[in-house]
């Protein structure tokens, strides 16, 4: 009785310390999450664990290379590609949006790069008169679904560097063969269903009643393009670079996994150099070869919405996953007992309570720094949670996201929405839709691939 009182306390304490830091915003997550485990220290008399500084440092190298490329115009240009591309296809924006959107993410490792894409979207589909709502919500679920496709997103990185520290290692290639055909296939089912969705634009009485307002009417005709923008003569350098430094990680790691060529030299024992170090060393290297090339400013890069994202994210991170897991590892006994039946006899309930947590945690390398260590407390396999992967993407369901926001506000006709009850927003169903179909695919695969 004692300890499950202690537990539910200690849980009361940690649920708090997260909707307060959600309703704070910004770093106060990472912020209260410290003073939860001070909390959890000094009050409970738990054991700090360690705090996720692997996780933080790779975010720090693979945002400050991504910043610099979109310092360097790189990012920019990506969207333009993007935009000529949906342009000269107008009638299959519901289609090639999210699938561009989910590319941009796979390749940069952050869904913030989507903000510029938005509103050439949302123009798009006015200027086919095609319903705004219909691409402007499924392509912003699919640049966040893109995360644990990528090899330099965070949560791709926080899953390895989990899986090595546990003893039960999954590679690069492991990953990214499950998530990549997980998340096309889970974008894709929910983009044909977003091609139906709601009135047509010019059959919707709240649209039309907004017609009658002559300067609404005016702002409309008001085309939005990133193609009149001037990029700097190395843009296209920068990308070629950024790239390269992508292609050089996932080259590395098929070296240890296959072709074995000896491409880095042994570390500390005549053991491996760890990949979420190399992942670390060579984004900032080539963050430098971009810097050098383009002649960027320095200080313009810690200004970049990139940066300033990511750091945000390194905070939250910090805070609030080294709480859950000093709560995790203070009542790993509590929880093996009462839980660890129940995942053992069906595991993809895991993955409902990953999607929980996600719903709270506005980062999935967050929510996966928070569950893994709690998956492995109650004795599942690498293998097993990786299938339900794209189950740690479930931020969309409050709406409080800043891509959702962003589109909302990027869709002058109004059909992307909130909704008049919370939950009745327009990225639920897209949402839903797209983590499900992406997490059940991968659940499959990873249970014929290992």
């Amino acid at each position: 009785m004692g300890m499950a009182f202690n537990f539910w306390v200690q849980f009361a304490l940690v649920l708090l310390a997260i909707l307060i830091g959600i309703r704070k915003g910004g770093v106060a997550l990472g912020l209260i999450g410290g003073l939860g485990v001070a909390a959890l220290t000094f009050l409970f008399r738990a054991s700090p664990s360690e705090p996720p500084i692997a996780v933080m440092l790779i975010i720090l190298a693979v945002v400050t290379a991504s910043a610099t490329l979109q310092v360097a115009g790189g990012l920019d240009y990506l969207v333009q590609l993007a935009e000529r591309l949906l342009r000269a296809n107008p009638r299959y924006v519901t289609i090639l949006a999210p699938l561009c959107t989910f590319t941009l993410t796979m390749m940069v490792g952050t869904g913030h790069a989507v903000y510029a894409l938005l509103p050439v979207i949302a123009d798009v589909a006015l200027r086919t008169k095609q319903r705004p709502e219909r691409p402007m919500a499924v392509s912003s679920v699919a640049a966040q679904m893109g995360i644990t496709a990528s090899p330099v997103a965070a949560a791709v990185t926080t899953f390895l560097a989990f899986s090595a520290k546990a003893g039960q290692p999954v590679s690069l290639f492991d990953i990214l063969k499950i998530t990549i055909p997980a998340g096309i296939a889970g974008v894709i089912v929910a983009a044909l269903w977003s091609m139906k969705r709601g009135r047509e634009l010019y059959e919707d009485p709240a649209f039309l009643k907004k017609l009658e307002d002559p300067e609404f009417k005016k702002s409309l005709d008001v085309s939005v393009t990133t193609l009149d923008k001037k990029l700097p003569a190395t843009a296209k350098v920068a990308v070629a670079l950024f790239f390269t430094g992508v292609l050089s990680i996932v080259v590395i790691a098929l070296d240890g996994d296959f072709m074995k060529l000896g491409l880095l030299p042994k570390g500390e024992g005549g053991k491996p150099i760890p990949l979420t170090t190399v992942v670390q060393f060579v984004m900032l290297a080539f963050g430098a070869f971009i810097l050098f090339v383009s002649k960027a400013k320095a200080y313009e890069i810690s200004k970049a919405s990139v940066f300033n994202a990511g750091m945000i994210a390194v905070v939250s991170i910090f805070g609030i996953a080294w709480m859950s897991d000093t709560f995790v590892m203070a009542n790993k006994p509590f929880l093996v007992e009462k839980i660890k039946a129940m995942v053992q006899f069906a595991p993809w309930t895991f993955g409902l309570a990953m999607f929980a947590v996600s719903a709270f945690v506005k980062s999935q390398a967050a929510t996966l720094t928070i569950m893994i260590p709690f998956g492995y407390a109650l004795g599942l396999p690498s293998t097993l949670m990786l299938g339900l992967m794209p189950a740690s993407y479930a931020y969309f369901f409050f709406c409080f996201y800043p891509s959702d926001l962003a589109a909302i506000n990027m869709d002058r006709t109004g059909t992307t929405k909130i909704g008049s009850w919370l939950l009745n927003h327009s990225f639920m169903i897209p949402g839903f839709i797209g983590v499900g179909t992406s997490t059940v695919v991968a659940y499959l695969l990873s249970r014929v691939a290992f």
